[in-house]
């Protein structure tokens, strides 16, 4: 699998997200060249705090594969994972994640907190940053940018 396919499913995704009004967030998990699922952020869509697009993918796997452990999978996102995200991937083994954009506010891999690293977790998910990192952040500045324009009025970056 290269990694500049797994990403651009998770940018399709993402771009379904920000035409749906969910913060644009795509992901999609693979074991090896197979494509287990994709999804996208559907925390309003679901009214569902945990709906983000790394725990979708990872639930709709586990049911494929009939086995929560994902430690042959790789998950591609488009924007750093949060503290639950992070968690997720390592409880489910996740090999590794490959992300687009990092979270300087809440990404805990590596931004705000390294929880994969953490050796108190005995994690065994290697993570990588910066794949198509400007096209994930565009997809965020835009869907922020229009938040901020339909509360204010006026456009504002």
């Amino acid at each position: 699998m290269s990694e500049m396919s797994g990403m651009e499913t998770a940018l399709k995704e993402a771009r379904k997200a920000l035409r749906e009004g969910e913060v644009p967030v795509g992901a999609a998990l693979y074991r090896g060249e197979e494509l287990l699922w994709a999804d996208h952020n559907r925390t309003e869509q679901r009214r569902d705090p945990t709906a983000h697009a790394e725990i979708l993918c990872l639930r709709a796997a586990a049911e494929k594969l009939g086995n929560w452990r994902l430690g042959d999978c790789t998950l591609y996102v488009t924007l750093e994972p949060c503290p639950m995200c992070a968690g997720a991937l390592l409880v489910s083994r996740l090999r590794r994640c490959v992300f687009g954009a990092s979270d300087p506010e809440k990404g805990c891999c590596g931004s705000v907190y390294d929880l994969p690293a953490d050796p108190a977790l005995h994690g065994a998910t290697a993570w990588a940053a910066g794949e198509r990192e400007e096209e994930c952040r565009a997809l965020l500045r835009e869907f922020f940018a229009e938040k901020r324009a339909d509360r204010s009025g006026q456009f504002s970056e």
